[in-house]
């Protein structure tokens, strides 16, 4: 035992004896140290290819991960590039002509390689060539007139569409039932009749026996979904002899291009299931959204009713008026007749429409196509439509 005296503590060193080993244990530690790989020794080898064989494991799997999350969500088979100069992964489309840049996902290399793909295009040009324009759409006539150019419609379609202020929805409209139309093979023209609001009362006074309905100088009350469908439907049948009219909302996109825009012999509603009521039909007398019948049929029973200022019951009075005349309504299959519902504000209803639902039987005769008093303030052929301002009066 030896010791060693420091100035305040000591340490003391205690050398114990090495156990002895029998001669079938001697080799023991020797083959368990080899297992186990010791720098130096003949198995150090075995170790040296398991750290770049789990990387390059790890790599394929993060590939495989990123390649299935992307493929779910975009739809389409994509591959990896992994150059060698920087750790940077890239996946192109097979069957697409975007640019790789904008899907690439830079982990590492130095700022000349993440700018090669910039350097080697020509710049864009001033006016993306994508952006939807109305000059764009060649196939229309002027006013939102199309004809097919390989057949003869069998059809001629009027869609009115009754409007005041929804800018974005006539925008989303438009753009979505051209296609939607053009791929039914119908010869149609869009109408978007306007109720004059916003100008002048002076100026739009063009009779002086006329109280001219300004919509927002008397509030919302004012609109009138009847009297701008009959507006339409005599404005149009001034311009082209139509057989089939299309009475249609502006918040409302068909989803299923089986569902027809013609007209059968019975008057057809069209929007049976829309979004905003979980695709169920609200009631079973509910005419309203979209419908079609031919303009006999609309001039047989003397179009809307003039009477119904503010939201509700229009439809409803049209819906007595096609049965009074003994015409049954027909329907497309729910799955068939859906419709997207653009949100919007709901408008307050009429406080009339009960009162003016009541009293319409007496009126059928009386109070509609011939006894409008309207004034056509200005008209325009637009690329995508007919755009009608109309001024409309009090009877």
């Amino acid at each position: 035992m030896s010791s060693y005296h420091g100035p305040s503590k000591k340490i003391l060193c205690v050398h114990l004896p090495k156990p002895k080993m029998s001669s079938d244990t001697a080799e023991a530690p020797t083959a368990s140290w080899r297992e186990g790989g010791v720098p130096g020794s003949s198995s150090s080898g075995a170790r040296r290819w398991k750290l770049p064989l789990l990387t390059i494991l790890g790599l394929l799997m993060a590939q495989t991960l990123l390649y299935y999350n992307y493929s779910s969500f975009y739809g389409a088979h994509h591959w990896f590039v992994v150059p060698s100069s920087s750790l940077r992964l890239k996946w192109f489309s097979d069957n697409s002509t975007r640019e790789p840049s904008v899907y690439s996902l830079s982990l590492g290399g130095s700022g000349r390689d993440n700018n090669r793909h910039r350097d080697t295009t020509p710049p864009c040009p001033p006016i993306p060539p994508s952006l939807k324009q109305e000059r764009a759409h060649r196939e229309l006539i002027l006013g939102g007139r199309y004809r097919p150019e390989n057949c003869t419609a069998r059809h001629k379609v009027a869609i009115i569409i009754p409007y005041r202020n929804r800018a974005t929805h006539l925008t989303v409209f438009v753009h979505h039932m051209h296609p939607f139309l053009q791929r039914q093979q119908l010869e149609y023209t869009i109408y978007v009749v306007e109720q004059a609001g916003g100008w002048p009362l002076a100026w739009l006074l063009a009779a002086r026996t006329w109280d001219v309905v300004v919509s927002g100088v008397e509030g919302d009350d004012s609109f009138n979904r009847g009297m701008l469908m009959n507006v339409g439907v005599l404005e149009g049948l001034k311009h082209y002899a139509f057989d089939c009219l299309v009475l249609h909302d502006v918040d409302l996109l068909p989803e299923d291009d089986r569902n027809l825009y013609t007209c059968l012999e019975p008057p057809r509603h069209m929007s049976v299931a829309m979004s905003t009521y979980d695709y169920r039909l609200p009631y079973q007398e509910y005419f309203g959204g979209v419908s079609a019948i031919t303009a006999k049929q609309f001039t047989a029973i003397n179009g809307f009713s003039n009477k119904f200022w503010g939201w509700g019951g229009e439809d409803d009075d049209f819906f007595n008026r096609v049965r009074h005349h003994g015409l049954n309504v027909s329907r497309y299959p729910s799955k068939v007749a859906r419709y997207t519902m653009l949100s919007h504000k709901k408008a307050n209803p009429s406080p009339d429409r009960f009162t003016n639902l009541r009293q319409g039987k007496w009126r059928f005769k009386t109070d509609g196509l011939n006894t409008i008093n309207y004034q056509i303030l200005k008209t325009e052929r637009r690329r995508l439509f007919t755009w009608l301002f109309v001024a409309l009066a009090r009877t």
